[in-house]
C-alpha cells in the first residue's frame, strides 16, 4: 500500500480488504473509518497518551472526555470498541457467504431437478411414439390380413357362381338371364351404394370394407367364410362329411353333476341326458351321477376316463424338492424342555433377558413360546419354549416334531423327574440332536453328577460320562455357564448345516392357535422354508385365509417371515389347530377348496368314529351308557394348545363307572352360545385364562349356569377329578363283629322259632346284619328279628353269653348252626 502524502495506512487483522481502514501520520492521529455494508462509521482515536494536539486525549480536547477516565483508559474502551466493529464486520462477511452459498445450491438443485424432469418427458414421450408406431404396424398387418382373406373369399365366391364349363348354357336349357336376381342386386348395391347420398354421390372417404365390398355393416369371420365352404363343397359331393372326433381325457371325480360331464366331454347335454335315458335312467343336467355310470357314458361318447378323488385338491401344495444351489443357510430351532419348575423358561428368560415366568400364572409355562435371539457374536437363534406340565404332553411332541436341537433342562437339585423322561423319549423320537443343561447349579443341595449318573438309565450319555451328548452347568438366576450354553447351541447348529430355500412359496408349522379379541384369529407359525410376506394367500389345517400382518416375537410389525423365523399371522378365517402345516397357494380358490374338503373328512372321520355300524355293537354302547355316569362340561381357553391340553386331561379322568364328557372345548371369551349349550346339558363350564362376556354371565345368573375360571391346570383338573368323584357310587365295607353257635330251638307261639345260641367270638348286635351258616355254606342272609337275653329284649350280647336270636322271615334254622355277624359301612370313592 502507498501514502502520497506521508500517511501509512494498515487494514485491521481478520477484516475484509477496503472495509476498515486505520491511518496514522508523524505526530498526529487521524479518525478510524470503518466501512460497512449499509453504513460508513467515523470513530475517533486518541493520539499519544499525556500528549496534545490529537483529536481526543490533547489538551484542546479534555472537555469532550467523560470526567475522571485517563487517556490509557479511553484508548483501552476505544480499542475494545473496534474489536466489536471488526467483529461485526466478520459475521455480516460470513452471513453474506452463507447466504451465497444457499443461493447456489438452491440453484445447483433447480438445474437437477429441471434436467431430471425433461429426461423423463423425453424418455415417455419416446415410449409413447414407439407405442404408437407399433399400434400402427398392427392395425395396418390385420387389415392386410382382413383384406386378402376378404379377396380370397370374394373370388371364390365369383369362381362357384359362373357356369360349369367357361360359360356354357345351363343343363335344364334354360339362357341366362338379362336381368340380375334381386340377391345380386343386393350385392351390387352393398357394394356400390353403400357411401353415396341421396344424389348418388359420395358422402365421405371411401373405407376399405366399402372398397371389398363389405359395405359399413358387420363382417363375416374368416372362420365363417371357411364354414360356408365347406358346406358348399359337401354338398356338391353330394352328401354331409363327418367331422373328425375330438378325444378327450375326462377327469372323473367321485361323483358329478350331468352338465359338468357334458361339459368336460365338450359334448351338448342333451345327448348327455338321452344316453342315460337309454340307459334306464330318468335324470335331469341339475342331478349327480356316480363315478361309474360316468365312466361308461365317457367310453360311449368315445373320450378317455382318468379318475381322480378328492384328495387331489392337495397336489397343488406337494412336496417341492428344492436344487443345492437354492439352499442357503438358516438360523437353528431350538425347543427347550423338561419337567415343571425345572428352570426352562428362565433360562430362556436369561438369554434373552426378559420376564417371561412373571407373566405366567403360578410361575408355570402353560403356552408354547417362539422366540427370536441374537446373541453378541451376531448369531440368530429361534428359542420354542414348551411348558413343562404332565397335560402337555401334545405341546412337547409338536415342539420336538419342529425343532433342529432340544436343550433338556434338568435340575441339579431335583434330578431326572416324569416328564423329562418323557422329554427325551421326544427328542429321540423326532430324531434330533439333544443338549443337557443342569440347571439351579447356585444351590446349596445341587448334585450335578447325580443328574448325569440318573441319565445313563434312559441312554443318555454326557459328555463328561465319555458319551456324545453335550452337557453345561448352568444357572439361570446368576447367569453362570450361559455363555457356554450359547457355545454348545452354535456349535450344534455347525455340525447340522442346516439349509433352506427362502425363495420358494412358504411352508411352516403352526406352534399356537388363539382368538384375539381386537384382532381375530391369531396364529403363531414358525416358517420352515420359503418366505412368508404380507398378502400371502394360504391354507392350514381346516383353515384358510390371506396374511393382513405378520408381528414377530417383539410385537413388531414385520413385511416378510423367512425359514426358522417365529411370527403371528393375521387374517385367518378361523382357529386352526395347534400343530396344523401352513402352506401358500398361488390362488383364493385353491386355499378355499383344500380347507373345505380337509372340513368334510375330518368330520366323515369323527362321525364314522362314533357311529355304531352293528346291531351288536348298538347294544354294547346302549349298555356300557347305562352303566356308566358322566360328568359333561364346556372348556373354553385362551390358546388352542391349552384347550388341546386340558381335553386330554379330562379324557384320562375316570374309569369303567363315571367319565368326563367334554361336550365342547374353544378358543376365546365366553359367548351366550356357551352357556345355552351348558344349559340344556347340565354341564358346568370351565374358563382357562379366559372370562365370560356381560351378556353371557347374565344370562348364566339366570340360568343357574355354574362357570369356573382357572388361570393355572392343576386346579382346573383337581376340582373336575373331584366332581366326577362324586358321581361314584360308595363303596359297602362289610365289618365282621363277631359269631354265635345254635345250641337248641324253641318254638314260641306269637314268634315263631327261636334260637338258643352262645356268642363264641365278638359280639352280638341287634342293629347288624346276620348269615345263617350250616357246615360253612352260608343259607340265609337277613337281619334279627328279635335278640334277647332271658326275658328281655337287648341291644347286644357279648362273647360268652347266652341269648335267643329270631330271623325276620325265616324258620329254618337246626342246632349246629353257626349265625355270623356283620355291619355294613359306606366308605366313599375318589379317583385316583
Amino acid at each position: 500500500m502507498s501514502d502520497n502524502d506521508g500517511k501509512k495506512t494498515l487494514g485491521l487483522q481478520g477484516s475484509r480488504p477496503g472495509n476498515v481502514k486505520q491511518s496514522f501520520s508523524h505526530g498526529r492521529t487521524k479518525n478510524v473509518v470503518v466501512e460497512t455494508k449499509r453504513k460508513r462509521v467515523v470513530v475517533p482515536k486518541p493520539g499519544p497518551a499525556g500528549k496534545s494536539g490529537g483529536n481526543i486525549g490533547g489538551s484542546g480536547d479534555r472537555s469532550r472526555r467523560p470526567a475522571g477516565i485517563s487517556d490509557v483508559e479511553m484508548a483501552r474502551r476505544l480499542k475494545a470498541l473496534q474489536a466489536a466493529k471488526a467483529r461485526e464486520v466478520e459475521e455480516a462477511a460470513a452471513r453474506e457467504a452463507e447466504e451465497k452459498a444457499r443461493e447456489e445450491e438452491r440453484a445447483r438443485r433447480r438445474a437437477e431437478a429441471e434436467a431430471k424432469e425433461r429426461e423423463q418427458r423425453e424418455a415417455e414421450a419416446k415410449a409413447k411414439a414407439k407405442a404408437e408406431e407399433e399400434e400402427r404396424k398392427r392395425k395396418e398387418a390385420e387389415d392386410a390380413k382382413r383384406v386378402a382373406a376378404q379377396a380370397a373369399a370374394a373370388a371364390a365366391e365369383k369362381k362357384k357362381s359362373e357356369p360349369a364349363g367357361g360359360g356354357r348354357p345351363a343343363p335344364s336349357g334354360k339362357a341366362p338371364s338379362a336381368t340380375p336376381r334381386k340377391g345380386d342386386r343386393d350385392r351390387d348395391e352393398r357394394g356400390r351404394g353403400k357411401g353415396r347420398d341421396d344424389g348418388g354421390r359420395r358422402s365421405g372417404k371411401l373405407t376399405l370394407g366399402q372398397a371389398t365390398g363389405g359395405g359399413d355393416g358387420r363382417q363375416r369371420s374368416v372362420a365363417s367364410m371357411r364354414r360356408k365352404q365347406e358346406r358348399a363343397r359337401q354338398k356338391a359331393m353330394g352328401g354331409t362329411v363327418e367331422r373328425e372326433k375330438i378325444i378327450r381325457e375326462v377327469q372323473l371325480p367321485e361323483a358329478i353333476l350331468v352338465s359338468e360331464l357334458a361339459n368336460r366331454m365338450a359334448e351338448r347335454v342333451a345327448d348327455v341326458v338321452k344316453s342315460l335315458m337309454q340307459m334306464g335312467m330318468m335324470v335331469t343336467q341339475n342331478q349327480t351321477i356316480d363315478a361309474d355310470t360316468a365312466e361308461l357314458i365317457i367310453e360311449e361318447f368315445g373320450h378317455k376316463v382318468t379318475r381322480v378323488s378328492d384328495s387331489d385338491v392337495e397336489d397343488v401344495i406337494k412336496e417341492i424338492e428344492d436344487k443345492e444351489e437354492d439352499l442357503k443357510s438358516r438360523p437353528p430351532v431350538i425347543t427347550i424342555m423338561g419337567h415343571v419348575d425345572h428352570g426352562k423358561t428362565s433360562i430362556l428368560d436369561a438369554i434373552r433377558n426378559a420376564r417371561v415366568v412373571a407373566g405366567e400364572a403360578g410361575g408355570i409355562t402353560q403356552h408354547i413360546g417362539a422366540y427370536q435371539v441374537k446373541t453378541e457374536s451376531g448369531t440368530v437363534l429361534s428359542f420354542l419354549d414348551t411348558p413343562g406340565h404332565a397335560a402337555f404332553t401334545s405341546m412337547r411332541s409338536r415342539g420336538a416334531q419342529v425343532t433342529d436341537i432340544v436343550i433338556l433342562v434338568v435340575a441339579a437339585d431335583d434330578s431326572v423327574m416324569p416328564q423329562t423322561i418323557e422329554a427325551i423319549n421326544h427328542a429321540k423320537a423326532a430324531n434330533v440332536p439333544m443338549i443337557v443343561a443342569i440347571n439351579k447349579c447356585d444351590k446349596p443341595a445341587a448334585d450335578p453328577m447325580k443328574v448325569r449318573a440318573e441319565l445313563l438309565q434312559h441312554e443318555v450319555i454326557v459328555e463328561a460320562m465319555s458319551g456324545e451328548v453335550q452337557d453345561v452347568e448352568v444357572s439361570a438366576h446368576t447367569g453362570q455357564g450361559l455363555e457356554e450354553l450359547l457355545e454348545a447351541i452354535a456349535l450344534q447348529a455347525e455340525i447340522l448345516e442346516l439349509k433352506a430355500n427362502p425363495a420358494r412359496a412358504a411352508q411352516g408349522a403352526v406352534i399356537e392357535a388363539q382368538l384375539d379379541v381386537g384382532r381375530g384369529p391369531v396364529a403363531t407359525v414358525l416358517v420352515q422354508t420359503g418366505t412368508l410376506r404380507q398378502g400371502d394367500i394360504f391354507v392350514v389345517g381346516e383353515q384358510y385365509g390371506k396374511v393382513r400382518a405378520l408381528i414377530n416375537d417383539k410385537g413388531e410389525r414385520v413385511e416378510e417371515a423367512g425359514p426358522s423365523v417365529p411370527v403371528e399371522v393375521l387374517g385367518l378365517n378361523g382357529t386352526p389347530e395347534a400343530g396344523d402345516v401352513l402352506n401358500v397357494t398361488e390362488t383364493d380358490a385353491q386355499a378355499r377348496e383344500i380347507a373345505e374338503y380337509r372340513e368334510q373328512a375330518a368330520k366323515d372321520k369323527r362321525a364314522a368314529a362314533g357311529a355304531a355300524t352293528t346291531l351288536e355293537q348298538l347294544m354294547q354302547k346302549a349298555k356300557e351308557d347305562e352303566n356308566v355316569s358322566e360328568l359333561p362340561i364346556l372348556v373354553k381357553a385362551d390358546v388352542q394348545g391349552s384347550a388341546e391340553a386340558i381335553v386330554q386331561a379330562m379324557e384320562k379322568i375316570g374309569n369303567n363307572e363315571v367319565r368326563v364328557r367334554v361336550l365342547h372345548s374353544g378358543v376365546g371369551a365366553i359367548t351366550e352360545t356357551d352357556v345355552g349349550l351348558a344349559e340344556a346339558s347340565g354341564a358346568p363350564i370351565m374358563g382357562f385364562n379366559v372370562r365370560a362376556n356381560t351378556s353371557a354371565r347374565n344370562t348364566a345368573n339366570q340360568k343357574g349356569v355354574e362357570i369356573r375360571y382357572y388361570s393355572v391346570i392343576y386346579d382346573l383338573v383337581d376340582d373336575v377329578k373331584a366332581a366326577a368323584s362324586g358321581l361314584l357310587s360308595a363303596e359297602i365295607k362289610e365289618n365282621f363283629i363277631g359269631y354265635a353257635n345254635i345250641k337248641e330251638v324253641f318254638k314260641v307261639t306269637g314268634v315263631g322259632k327261636v334260637a338258643g345260641c352262645l356268642v363264641t367270638e365278638g359280639v352280638a348286635r341287634r342293629s347288624a346284619g346276620v348269615r345263617l351258616l350250616r357246615d360253612n355254606v352260608v343259607i340265609h342272609e337277613g337281619t334279627l328279628k328279635t335278640l334277647k337275653r332271658f326275658k328281655d329284649e337287648v341291644a347286644e350280647v357279648q362273647s360268652g353269653q347266652e341269648c335267643g336270636m329270631a330271623f325276620e322271615n325265616y324258620d329254618d334254622i337246626r342246632p349246629n348252626d353257626v349265625i355270623e355277624i356283620f355291619e355294613r359301612e359306606e366308605v366313599t370313592r375318589t379317583l385316583d
